[in-house]
């Protein structure tokens, strides 16, 4: 039986690297070590480490005035590194709310200055991403922050907020390289790691270069961004085996088309199981706005909650894993990342569709 798992993260990983990483462990190219055994300055794993933010600068077109860096702590450290960096003696920034991982960003940051919060989706149960023009921005904002897919709540941007000289700062942790994305819009993009990146524990940061050197005065060595990027993200022993991980996933995606072939695959994706839950006559229903869907992270409910345990549990049966929503909003997640092949998608929606027809 094939497992697909649906976890939100850490998540699924291709099944190639995977491959890749079981065939090297005891014995990287002939050296007779394991990455994970490896001095993070010998030869062998500065190679690793070098190739793979190439491959990522390649893959994201970055342009040479950003810094792609490897840190520690995940995204939720990022909460606290964005604004003791980037607040540069501002009193406030502007804030984005449009879900749980929105609200852990700005309060977060309440800690180190002021917040602005200039869109709020609460009114509708988070279910929606506030137009542009409804936006509360304040013109002195040291940076405007956003994340552009919701995990938990499933709704995405689907545009890009146009700010002007104001740094745009993108918490991208569960759809980044899922589709393409001009980073010379943004003045910083970051994302945890464990979704489309590798595996859990690593945070990637995309900085553009002016930014950096302005970190508030009591900032902590390990939380500066420059420190970071003035020794190439090896300031303290980096988590190597998680970069070298997530340099293969980029050499995968790669192989496999880059970013936009990806997001081809995603949208087919999306659009597969989106249809089979409004094709179910309200069996299924999905609450986000349909232009605010997320490619990446599906949530949906059962007309009659009290099925919930039957289905999790027919589904665990044909090995689909690990489809409960998250405990704050219940019901059902899919999460298909890029990892996800199309072929899991199809076999979620044969097992939705006989389900529903079994209990109609």
């Amino acid at each position: 039986m094939t497992i697909y798992n649906f976890s939100a993260g850490p998540a699924v990983l291709p099944k190639e690297v995977l491959q890749q990483a079981q065939a090297e462990l005891l014995d990287w190219h002939g050296s007779g070590m394991s990455v994970m055994e490896m001095s993070h300055r010998g030869k062998e794993y500065m190679s690793i480490h070098a190739q793979a933010i190439a491959d990522l600068r390649e893959l994201m077109n970055v342009p040479a005035n950003y810094k792609v860096l490897f840190v520690q702590g995940g995204g939720h450290l990022q909460f606290s590194m964005v604004p003791l960096n980037l607040l540069r003696g501002k009193a406030s920034a502007d804030y984005v709310n449009t879900g749980e991982w929105s609200k852990k960003a700005i309060d977060e940051a309440k800690r180190f200055g002021g917040v602005n919060v200039v869109a709020n989706n609460a009114d509708r149960n988070c279910t929606y991403i506030p137009a542009f023009d409804t936006w509360r921005r304040d013109p002195n904002a040291a940076y405007l922050h956003y994340v552009s897919n919701e995990t938990i709540g499933g709704v995405e941007f689907n545009w890009i907020p146009e700010v002007g000289d104001v740094p745009l700062v993108a918490d991208m942790s569960s759809n980044i390289l899922s589709r393409p994305v001009d980073v010379s819009k943004y003045g910083l993009i970051y994302a945890g790691a464990q979704k489309n990146i590798g595996p859990a524990g690593l945070a990637l940061v995309i900085v553009r270069d002016d930014l950096l050197g302005r970190a508030a005065a009591n900032t902590p060595t390990m939380l500066d961004y420059k420190i970071h990027a003035d020794g190439d993200s090896m300031y303290n022993t980096p988590p190597t085996y998680g970069i070298y991980m997530s340099g293969l996933v980029f050499q995968w995606l790669k192989k496999n088309g880059g970013i936009a072939a990806m997001e081809r695959v995603n949208i087919k994706k999306a659009e597969l199981l989106y249809a089979a839950i409004d094709a179910s006559d309200g069996f299924y229903s999905c609450p986000v706005a349909k232009s605010d869907r997320s490619r990446m992270n599906v949530p949906f409910t059962l007309k009659d909650t009290k099925l919930d345990g039957e289905f999790l549990k027919q589904a665990d049966a044909r090995g689909l894993l690990q489809l409960k929503g998250h405990r704050s909003v219940g019901g059902m997640r899919a999460s298909i990342y890029n990892a996800m092949p199309l072929a899991g998608v199809q076999a979620l929606v044969d097992f939705m569709n006989e389900f529903a027809q079994e209990r109609r």
